[in-house]
């Protein structure tokens, strides 16, 4: 079936599930786990289930609709689905509650199986490639009363139309991709999300030209690979229609520079290899684009980076940063770091520490290494004992804030543009923003400053956060 006639079948869905819903005042409750991506896919799933009637809940124990939409990168992603159907069981028993659990983890036969083995009150299961399918399985599931898995082991299409409900009304993601090619051996998301298939230029700009009409002022790019953007495409000579000049991943971030009312761009999650110079170039040059960038180092290790399939040594990631710090005026960077990969020698380990000296990084998400039943970094030997990891990961934890601390300090008495969110979460009395390289600032302010960008002259660091005063 064609892309546009599906998704005008799933519109004829909401109505028919509306319709069952009407005068029935429905609630409804979504989990999301892991990356932005699953977030945007639960933006998406959020205005579907809006547009069939349901509302929000606002108390935990008055759920009609329970959706989780997992992820599958770490372990203990599994722990917290396990544990959170565990609750939704007292809920299935005292109102009905259907329960439907997408994203990720639904691809894993494994997980699946278990599912249906352990937790059989499960309604509905649905998988990465059939989430525009969610109207129809749902639909099916009231009016059959049956059981209901529905998931692709082939890589999906790219359906545009579909409804969303964003939960910011000033940042906002866009996904100009999805997929994975690059396979690195500790990473699933290659089998769970498939090939790399790129969003078509004129579907991305039309999209976010409509959030800017919407007072959107921040765009977050996202994508597996997000800066290999029609790259499989080029090489593989498929044909795409150009749209504003746009033919790659810089030709793409000049375009959306040039957009009336979108004041900041951002990206995630790019991959070393593809930062090729016309990227750097445009990141230097357009003053939208923020100057954080991220920059997943996972190892500083060459032979660990080799197991890992990264297509990169310690030192080209070092000659890169260096390239990108001399064209990139006032550029920081953040980073992913993988701590205990199978062989990680305590050599190796001193690797990652000296890149991380020498970069200087001004956020680090660090991860301990965790077996994903499907890669190849499951069944290599030489896994490293927790104690070790543990270990190894206090002492990267202790250099990181180290740096973080000194890093914080070349903020105080300057001036920074700050985006303001909202009040500070765990101050209402204060508002709460971020700056370009992603600081978070609070400061005393009037309501009427949410959504805006303002100058705040920065007084004093917290470890993870800066105290601002408007000037």
């Amino acid at each position: 079936m064609k892309i546009s006639k599906e998704i005008e079948q799933q519109k004829q869905y909401i109505e028919k599930v509306k319709e069952l819903n009407k005068d029935k005042k429905l609630t409804y409750s979504i989990l999301t786990m892991g990356c932005q991506q699953n977030e945007n896919d639960s933006e998406k799933l959020c205005g579907m289930i809006e547009q069939m009637g349901y509302v929000k809940a606002t108390n935990p124990e008055e759920v009609d609709l329970a959706v989780i939409n997992t992820c599958c990168v770490r372990e203990n992603a599994e722990d917290r689905l396990f544990g959170k159907l565990g609750e939704l069981k007292h809920l299935k028993e005292k109102r009905g509650t259907i329960v439907a659990i997408g994203g990720c983890m639904m691809q894993e036969k494994h997980i699946t199986r278990k599912i249906k083995e352990s937790y059989p009150f499960v309604d509905m299961l649905f998988g990465t490639h059939t989430l525009h399918k969610f109207p129809e399985d749902l639909y099916r599931v009231i009016e059959e009363k049956n059981k209901l898995t529905d998931i692709l082991d082939i890589e999906g299409k790219v359906y545009e139309g579909l409804p969303i409900k964003r939960d910011s009304s000033v940042k906002a993601s866009v996904t100009i991709m999805n997929g994975c090619n690059n396979f690195c051996s500790y990473c699933i998301v290659p089998y769970v999300r498939g090939r790399e298939r790129s969003r078509m230029p004129k579907d991305i700009m039309e999209e976010i030209k409509e959030l800017a009409k919407q007072g959107y002022k921040e765009i977050t790019l996202l994508g597996q690979n997000v800066n290999s953007y029609l790259r499989v495409e080029r090489e593989n000579n498929i044909q795409f229609e150009e749209y504003e000049g746009i033919n790659s991943f810089a030709t793409l971030l000049h375009a959306i520079n040039k957009v009336d009312g979108i004041e900041r761009i951002r990206f995630v999650s790019p991959h070393p290899k593809d930062f090729t110079d016309d990227v750097i170039e445009q990141i230097a040059k357009c003053d939208k684009v923020c100057k954080l960038i991220h920059l997943p180092l996972q190892s500083g290790s060459t032979e660990v980076l080799r197991v890992m399939n990264r297509k990169y040594t310690k030192q080209q990631y070092l000659n890169l940063v260096e390239k990108m710090k001399t064209r990139i005026p006032n550029l920081t960077l953040s980073t992913d770091i993988i701590v205990g990969f199978p062989g990680e020698t305590e050599e190796d380990f001193e690797d990652t520490l000296d890149v991380v000296k020498k970069v200087h990084f001004e956020q680090v998400y660090m991860f301990i290494y965790s077996r994903r039943i499907g890669t190849p970094g499951d069944k290599m030997e030489k896994q490293i004992p927790d104690e070790i990891k543990h270990k190894r990961f206090n002492r990267l934890k202790e250099l990181v804030e180290s740096q973080i601390a000194e890093n914080n300090q070349k903020y105080i008495n300057t001036i920074q543009k700050v985006l303001v969110e909202g009040k500070s979460k765990n101050n209402e009395n204060m508002l709460t923003g971020r700056t370009d390289s992603n600081k978070v600032v609070i400061f005393e302010g009037k309501d009427d400053l949410i959504n805006e960008i303002i100058n705040l002259k920065i007084v004093s660091e917290h470890m993870w956060y800066l105290r601002g005063k408007q000037v």
